[in-house]
């Protein structure tokens, strides 16, 4: 009897632990079917963010491969202008062009000529031929200027869809080459191996929702809208035609789920997953492409299946074994994973958050900001940095400063990169940057940037544009100099003038006492009128070294000027010069006397004359300078320029780099004290040709304060 009656609680309690694990089995079981939906919404999303990854490949493809043929068009056309021969004639010349070419979709290349209305069109295989064509269709109102190439919309002629590619023949805008695209031939190749999945694929519509590429042709140069439905009446396309108007036809990326009737040949309903993301093809006017790249979810659901089966069996077996050990794991875990997540998702916020306070402060800063590595080498770059030297930042990484700047410079900040490596101490360099007109000045701080453990990875540079400062120190110098001239001018005219006003004194009471018709006098007169000369010299240089006041007097710039090339235009024109002038129209007086203003202006247009012995170009210009009341005049001249080691001494007395007997060297020392005076400023430009494309000139600025 005891035995029976202690049989039953334990049997009692054996239903209860039977009972338990089929309540754990079950929830197990729910738990799993949950996971595994949750699962299959992760996998999703993580395959639609690699087909995302894929389409944003495809983008740089084709971007690269238009970027391709539109180099190719420009360099075509190079050849064509400096070539000078007749548009029938470069039928056989090409060929090779052509062949090329036509690998990468063009169909044929035309010669437009606008003015005569014609065309010469070469295409493969088909013999060259004139056509009578007054304009292309879709260039209409995209006729480039040289060296930038107009690109039309696509236009479907049944299943063809061509793309006109258009640039100018040299200058003039009358002759004109063009690439005709054939835009399947273009996108088939690129588009027809792309894989996502086991049989994903991708297709491309135009901005207008036309198929430009899809694997099923029948849909090629069709609307996407219409197509689907003319072919699969039954289904509903809602969740893929909003995709494509509010998304892909409005140059959007992103991701999403629709439903299709076709797959590669299999027909019926089909969930797929779509990634997309847009093609910038052309600026002017915009046009954009959009990239789909899609894959059916039945393979995604197949692999995620086969993973939870296993893992339901898994963990069925382990329940088995463990039961209240599993139980109290899961609570366990998923308290744990609350907090986890919960605490994950502050961190990764407040991270987030730094991160774009210090992208925003980095991107937002008016200075060059990038790191170096041991070998001088860019890591990481800055927008203002990018943008500088005409780049972005990902074609800038691993770059060796030498290749940023000239050689001597390069090798110059890499030692200061290397010092900075060895000392664990910040180095400052100065930059010149020769590559841009007027050369740019960089006060760069190299500083070490250390990692947890002490040790330099990497250097991080902070340069700051200080050209306007250089400019001020070398404007201050030259001021200083010429103030110490002046003085010493004075002094020296004042001792001349003495024995001067002596000698000429004493010439004249020779003259008198000389009948006109003898030797004697023609000598005297000869030792007058250099005498003459001389105290003319002295008082240029006395007048330069008068106390500077600002004159009260005030004249009209305009009428200075015209007055003045109109004077001295013919003689210009004889020695080959073109005289360009552009006047502003309304400007108020300066303060000046018109007369020794006018003496300036000829002496600045005499020395670019000057210095264009084989002709050239003058340039006189006059404007109001923005935010400040003063006029500018420049004169500029297209002549050999002025050698650096030469601009410091432009305006020393009796420095000239004239022949012999053609110069005196004081018409800018003058100039420079006659703007002076009336409280203006006087500053020179210059760029010598150090190689035979480059060009070359001289450009003086007049700067004069508005009349009271």
């Amino acid at each position: 009897m005891d035995e029976i009656a202690n049989a039953k609680p334990r049997n009692g309690i054996g239903w209860v632990i039977v009972a338990a694990a089929t309540l754990v089995l079950l929830v197990a079981v729910i738990l799993h079917i949950r996971f595994g939906r949750q699962m299959a919404r992760l996998v999703s999303n993580q395959f639609n963010q690699e087909q995302l990854s894929v389409a944003r490949g495809i983008e740089k493809l084709v971007e690269l491969s238009l970027g391709n043929i539109e180099k190719d068009l420009l360099q075509l056309a190079g050849r064509i202008a400096s070539s000078h021969v007749d548009p029938g004639d470069w039928a056989a010349r090409l060929q090779p062009d052509l062949e090329r070419m036509g690998m990468a979709g063009v169909a044929e290349i035309r010669i437009w000529d606008r003015a005569a209305g014609t065309a010469a069109v070469y295409a493969r295989g088909i013999p060259f031929q004139t056509a009578t064509e007054r304009t292309p269709i879709g260039v209409e109102s995209l006729l480039p200027v040289p060296g930038e190439i107009a690109l039309t919309s696509p236009q479907v002629d049944g299943a063809r869809i061509t793309m006109f590619m258009l640039t100018p023949i040299g200058p003039g805008n009358t002759l004109f080459l063009g690439y005709n695209i054939n835009l399947v031939w273009f996108l088939t190749p690129l588009l027809k191996d792309i894989r996502s999945g086991i049989s994903g694929y991708a297709w491309i519509i135009d901005d207008q929702g036309r198929f430009l590429y899809h694997p099923f042709k029948n849909f090629i140069g069709r609307s996407a809208f219409e197509a689907r439905k003319s072919a699969y009446p039954d289904l509903n396309f809602v969740a893929i035609d909003h995709i494509q108007k509010r998304e892909m036809l409005q140059g959007r990326e992103g991701t999403g789920m629709y439903q299709s009737a076709w797959h590669r040949g299999l027909t019926g309903e089909i969930t797929k997953l779509i990634a997309f993301c847009p093609v910038h093809i052309a600026q002017r006017p915009r046009q954009f492409w959009s990239i789909a790249v899609v894959a059916p979810t039945d393979e995604i659901a197949h692999a995620v299946n086969l993973i939870g089966r296993g893992q339901l069996v898994l963990q069925g077996l382990m329940i088995l074994v463990v039961v209240t050990a599993a139980t109290a794991l899961y609570v366990f875990e998923a308290r744990f994973s609350q907090r986890l997540e919960k605490l994950v998702t502050a961190r990764t916020r407040a991270l987030k958050r730094s991160e774009e306070k210090y992208r925003l402060l980095i991107e937002s800063a008016e200075d060059f900001i990038f790191t170096l590595d041991t070998a001088a080498r860019l890591k990481s770059v800055n927008s203002y940095t990018a943008n500088f030297f005409g780049s972005d930042a990902e074609h800038l990484l691993d770059r060796h400063l030498c290749e940023l700047f000239s050689e001597d410079v390069g090798q110059r900040n890499s030692k200061a990169v290397e010092k900075v490596f060895t000392t664990q101490r910040s180095v400052r360099e100065e930059i010149e940057i020769r590559s841009v007109d007027p050369p740019v000045w960089l006060n760069a701080n190299y500083m070490p940037l250390k990692n947890d453990a002490g040790e330099i990875h990497t250097v991080l540079c902070i340069a700051r544009d200080i050209t306007e400062t250089k400019n001020l120190q070398q404007n201050l110098v030259a001021a200083e100099k010429l103030a110490a001239l002046g003085t010493l001018a004075a002094g020296v005219a004042h001792e001349i003038n003495n024995p001067l006003g002596v000698i000429l004194g004493f010439c004249d009471l020779l003259i008198r006492k000389q009948p006109p018709d003898s030797q004697g006098y023609q000598d005297l007169k000869i030792i007058e009128r250099q005498g003459l000369h001389c105290k003319a010299i002295v008082d240029n240089l006395l007048s330069f070294a008068r106390k500077r006041e600002v004159s009260e007097e005030s004249t009209d710039l305009k009428q200075c000027l015209e007055e003045i090339i109109q004077v001295a235009r013919h003689g210009f024109e004889r020695r080959m010069v073109t005289v360009r002038t552009e006047l502003a129209r309304r400007i108020p007086p300066v303060q000046g006397d018109c007369r020794q203003l006018q003496q300036v202006f000829l002496n600045l247009m005499n020395n670019a004359v000057a210095a264009m012995p084989e002709g050239g170009e003058l340039y006189v210009g006059m404007t109001l300078e923005k935010g400040s009341r003063r006029a500018a005049v420049k004169v500029s001249d297209t002549g050999v320029g002025i050698p650096e080691h030469h601009l410091d001494r432009i305006y020393e007395p009796f420095f000239t780099t004239k022949p012999e007997g053609e110069g005196t060297g004081l018409g800018l020392f003058v100039s420079y004290g006659i703007v002076s005076r009336f409280g203006g400023t006087l500053s020179c430009e210059s760029r010598v040709a150090q190689k035979y494309a480059e060009k070359s000139g001289t450009t003086f600025t007049v700067k004069l304060p508005l009349s009271s």
